[in-house]
């Protein structure tokens, strides 16, 4: 149950961070730097319990690994699902008569770019904070942190920048989103946590 809850407050931290500073208008740098950090620390926080997913991408792509028991993945994608929920609740109370326009990312160029930096996101989690090779490391939350920060600064304006099934929950309760493009982000985002543990495996057969 720890972990559940774990998974639950690191997601929960994630989203909320995405809505506060998205719908702030900061704009610029501030909104990845900030994402990318609160991954980051909730990493740190949380990654010797639950592993520190925070996104079902990440749970899938890590059990198809071998590193994460089936009888968790479920459980670990209901908490992320709920935490992603109750920070969308969170932000609408905090920032509550705040104008938020909801995005319209043209399907292609989405479902392109979410996969490829779900893809990028989950190959990182593999082979920093599960391959032998990188075994006891203290970087693992930075690296993953960073790839978030890279992909919202690269194809943010593309796609929005998900790469994470629970955060596309979160941004479309929020109305930063429509729900009808969820379907974007769960097909790409499976897709490219899926095709990562695959890739993983291919090229460390011996990392079991």
């Amino acid at each position: 149950m720890n972990k559940y809850i774990v998974e639950l407050i690191g997601t929960f931290f994630l989203v909320l961070t995405v809505g506060c500073t998205v719908i702030a208008g900061a704009g610029g740098v501030i909104p990845p730097l900030a994402i990318g950090s609160a991954l980051m620390v909730m990493i740190f926080a949380g990654g010797h319990i639950s592993g520190g997913h925070y996104n079902p991408a990440v749970t899938l792509g890590v059990w198809m690994r071998g590193r994460c028991s089936g009888k968790d993945v479920i459980p670990y994608w209901i908490s992320q699902i709920i935490g992603a929920v109750l920070a969308a609740a969170a932000v609408k109370f905090l920032k509550a008569g705040a104008e938020v326009t909801a995005m319209a990312p043209a399907v292609g160029p989405a479902l392109v770019a979410e996969f490829l930096f779900t893809f990028a996101l989950v190959y990182v989690v593999l082979n920093a904070a599960t391959a032998k090779g990188t075994a006891g490391n203290s970087f693992y939350g930075l690296a993953i942190g960073m790839t978030v920060m890279t992909g919202a600064f690269a194809v943010g304006n593309i796609s929005g920048g998900a790469f994470n099934p629970a955060v596309a929950v979160g941004i479309s309760t929020m109305g930063l989103s429509a729900w009808s493009n969820l379907w974007i982000y769960l097909l790409a985002d499976l897709a490219g946590g899926g095709a990562a543990a695959l890739v993983f495996k291919l090229v460390s057969p011996d990392d079991r």
